[in-house]
Formats: structure tokens, sequence, C-alpha cells
């Protein structure tokens, strides 16, 4: 099993370890109920994704046009 080679000092370990981040999550409006929710994903509100409904959710179902894709599901 390999082992290191040499010892890693104090100041390189706390370099290392000075790179963990809590990184925060972009977020956007929705164009359609304005909730806030991540790019380039569906609505988890409206279901909605680039203007058409994609999934049938319950507030969906009230303001959705009626069109092939949401009346399939």
């Amino acid at each position: 099993m390999p082992v290191p080679k040499k010892r890693r000092s104090k100041s390189k370990k706390r370099m290392k370890t000075a790179r963990w981040k809590i990184v925060v999550p972009n977020l956007r409006p929705c164009p359609e109920c304005n909730a806030l929710g991540r790019p380039h994903f569906v609505c988890s509100v409206c279901g909605f994704y680039k203007g058409r409904p994609v999934i049938l959710t319950s507030s969906a179902s009230n303001n959705a046009p009626s069109n092939d894709l949401a009346a399939s599901e």
C-alpha cells in the first residue's frame, strides 16, 4: 500500500484545508410563479421549464394552458 514519502508540514496541511468552503447555490426566480429555484431545472412549485408545463403539479393544473404535454401526464 502506498505511503507518503515526506511528512506534510503544518502550513501545507492548513493551506489544503483552507480550500474547504460552503458553496451558496445559484438561485433564480421562476418566470411563471417567481419562486426561487435552480437554473436549468424544472420549477418545483409550478412545474414549468422554458415557458412550458413539463410536470403537472397542483398549482400548475389551475393556470396551465391545455396542450398535449400537460394532458398526457
